[in-house]
């Protein structure tokens, strides 16, 4: 196996944006990044201080959606540029990673 260098995104929403779904289709459709990965948190809050939080006593369906992805550094940045339409500023990190790859060239995806 032979490190490769990635980039690795994380998008932190909420589910009453009502981003996820055009966010996953631009990834998908769009950019066809090499995968994505959606956490749904049970509890979190932002800047504005308001919790997000799973609660019995409510019925509304506002918790942190956490989206995340990784590819090639270059494709990373064309990407981002991409994203700034639908995703407001501050709620977008990505990191260089190694992701570990098969030296035949094989891929899952």
């Amino acid at each position: 196996m032979t490190p490769v260098e990635v980039t690795v995104v994380r998008i932190y929403l909420t589910e009453a944006q009502a981003k996820l779904s055009p966010l996953l289709k631009q990834l998908h459709t769009v950019e066809k990044v090499r995968g994505v990965t959606v956490f749904r948190g049970i509890s979190g809050f932002g800047p504005s201080g308001v919790m997000h939080t799973a609660s019995l006593l409510d019925l509304s369906l506002d918790l942190p959606v956490v989206v995340e992805f990784f590819d090639a550094p270059a494709r990373v940045s064309a990407i981002l540029e991409h994203l700034a339409a639908l995703v407001a500023p501050g709620h977008i990190v990505h990191w260089r990673a190694q992701m570990l790859a098969d030296d035949s060239g094989a891929s899952d995806g």
